[in-house]
């Protein structure tokens, strides 16, 4: 059986070269790909090769989604954009290939049953595809309006936009306590009382990075009491600890100042003027069809389909600031362009080739200031990769490879997601799997990603790309 992967065509163009032959498929890979497979990439590219759409071991019979029973998903409504020719915003053809080639065979080899990629440069898709299946053999393929649990992409898609919002309007200051806007969470450490705004973003807020609360605990109220309970483990400002408590405190703050629950707050401020209608907390009944199931957790009764893989944000109610967003590669292209552009959804015609917007817009909208969005997405000091919500690369291992630029920012989410934004080079890359279904255990999501962001901003023609300075890639050019 072949992988299957569904996608958009170039505009005016065929979606592979007159007679079958692929632009670049003799090109040099990248190091990040493996000699060993060089070859296999190119014959998949090339369709010369067939694989199994998914190696994993089949499910058992009381863990299997019965997908037949499922009723048809709805359709999209209105006309759904091309993808623009690679030449056309500087790309080369034969390196997007070698992503499908990546892709394709990494889910052969059990890194997630499928996957959806979003590539933008220039403010134009460039890509946008789905590849493999939702569920393995039996189960619908992967298209750009599969939805997927976003995981920790929750925390800079949803709650630090939101905040990034509040601060412009002049509702909420960096500097402000947190207990200024929630006063019981000063709890019984007085060291909370000096905890700000911006400590949470940083993750300098001394707290834990999690709690395993949901093996106790349920409900809203009972997760009130325990982050108030909780005492910090460092003074405010001394380390930097990646903290799930404090993004859910940011959200909790959000919903203080607007009155609002976080999702309705979300929905009308930033996902309804997008027209990101495949994104939110909770999905209804009518989207099970197209969303990709995670993990087989026997204490919750079997696979998590619809329902967050996250324990803590499952047992809080399923909507929380560190988790829980649902979310399609094609709303989260609508999403990263909103931020490379400045904070402004620019105008758009959804049947232009290209475009890259949910719905269409006669004029620009503003829904954030650009200095908010220059100061949320930059490192905040030397000690720390961290920005305010948002991480920056690193030296070593960086998700974003050695290639994004040192401006570029991003983050991950536990289920095998990942935006990444380049304002250097105008390029955003959205990759997202499901990379824990059937089990978290499987980390050959990691590599990949690496892979597929290298190979993204290799493909480049345009302009000079090198590896960042400080890097293994820099290093071992210079030798």
């Amino acid at each position: 059986m072949r992988i299957r992967r569904v996608g958009l065509p170039f505009a005016g163009a065929p979606s592979t070269p007159p007679g079958g032959s692929v632009s670049g498929a003799a090109r040099s890979f990248p190091i990040c790909v493996s000699s060993l497979r060089a070859l296999a990439f190119a014959l998949l590219a090339m369709g010369l090769l067939a694989v199994p759409a998914f190696r994993g071991a089949p499910l058992a019979a009381q863990e299997a989604i019965d997908w037949a029973t499922l009723p048809p998903a709805p359709e999209t409504d209105g006309p759904l954009a091309t993808e623009v020719t690679p030449a056309t915003v500087g790309m080369d053809p034969g390196g997007l290939l070698e992503i499908d080639a990546l892709l394709d065979s990494a889910l052969a080899d059990g890194a997630a049953p499928g996957a959806a990629l979003a590539i933008g440069r220039r403010g134009e898709l460039v890509r946008l595809r789905g590849y493999g299946t939702l569920d393995g053999p039996g189960s619908p393929d992967v298209t750009p309006e599969t939805v997927w649990d976003l995981a920790s992409l929750t925390k800079v898609v949803g709650t630090t936009t939101a905040v990034m919002q509040l601060v412009d309007q002049g509702r909420i200051e960096l500097e402000d306590r947190v207990v200024d806007y929630l006063p019981w969470w000063r709890g019984s450490d007085a060291r909370r009382a000096e905890v700000t705004i911006r400590d949470l973003l940083l993750h300098r807020a001394g707290l834990p990075a999690f709690r395993r609360w949901f093996l106790e605990m349920e409900g809203r109220d009972a997760y009130l009491r325990a982050i108030e309970a909780e005492p910090l483990e460092a003074d405010p400002g001394a380390r930097t600890v990646y903290s799930d408590i404090g993004v859910m405190t940011l959200a909790l703050v959000i919903e203080e100042v607007t009155g609002l629950p976080l999702d309705a707050a979300l929905g009308a401020h930033l996902f309804d003027p997008l027209g990101m209608t495949d994104t939110g907390f909770r999905p209804p009944e009518s989207w099970r069809r197209r969303i990709a199931p995670t993990e087989v957790d026997p204490r919750r009764g079997g696979k998590m389909h619809g329902r967050v893989h996250d324990e803590n944000a499952d047992a809080f109610g399923g909507v929380a600031g560190h988790a829980g967003l649902f979310s399609s590669a094609r709303d989260l292209a609508v999403f990263a362009q909103l931020l490379l552009d400045g904070g402004v959804a620019a105008p758009c015609d959804l049947g232009e080739a290209g475009a890259i917007c949910r719905r269409p817009r006669r004029a620009p909208e503003r829904l954030l200031r650009s200095a908010t969005v220059d100061r949320f997405t930059t490192p905040f000091d030397s000690t720390s990769t961290r920005a305010f919500g948002w991480d920056t690369p690193s030296d070593e291992r960086s998700s974003a490879s050695d290639w994004f630029s040192a401006r570029s920012f991003g983050h991950t989410g536990y289920t095998g997601t990942s935006i990444w934004i380049d304002p250097e080079r105008e390029l955003f890359v959205v990759l997202l799997t499901n990379r824990v279904n059937p089990t978290r255990e499987n980390s050959r999501h990691v590599d990949l990603r690496r892979c597929v962001h290298e190979l993204a901003v290799r493909a480049i023609t345009d302009a000079p790309v090198e590896p960042r300075p400080g890097t293994p890639s820099a290093a071992g050019r210079m030798r």
